[in-house]
């Protein structure tokens, strides 16, 4: 499936969202950055896109960890998943948090995170008295593993 996606350069240097490769669900965002950005171990920066898009209705943009980043230097959106509503128009802005021991740099044009963007449902969240039984019921955290 493919949507066309109204997107807006809100600075001359930013790049486009891109697909690795033909079956990619997620797009490279890019960082937009004046200079080298250190983070330091153990906190969170927020990078610059340099990009604003206008997400049809019924549609949510997913910011997730790219696996390289993530896997090999530790970085990855703070938030862990970004959620990015249909009536958004601001710059996309990634928080990334550096889960290392050690200082990691972004440098200018580098790939931070990957965009996936799907379709949503909303809820009337209904007040009930009662709700229908299962076999699971209220079993969670690990209640339908092995026995």
């Amino acid at each position: 499936m493919n949507i066309k996606l109204n997107i807006k350069k809100l600075d001359d240097r930013a790049i486009i969202p891109s697909y690795g490769s033909e079956y990619a669900a997620g797009a490279d965002l890019y960082a937009v950055l004046d200079e080298p950005l250190t983070i330091d171990p153990h906190t969170t920066a927020f990078v610059h896109t340099g990009i604003a898009f206008e997400l049809p209705l019924g549609y949510v943009g997913l910011v997730f960890a790219r696996s390289g980043l993530a896997c090999k230097r530790d970085l990855a959106p703070a938030n862990k998943v970004g959620v990015i509503d249909c009536d958004y128009r601001g710059e996309i802005i990634v928080a990334i948090h550096n889960h290392s021991d050690l200082v990691q740099t972004i440098e200018h044009g580098e790939r931070i995170a990957q965009l996936v963007i799907t379709p949503y449902v909303t809820a009337e969240f209904c007040e009930c008295e009662e709700l229908s039984d299962t076999v699971r019921g209220a079993g969670g955290f690990g209640s339908t593993g092995k026995k």
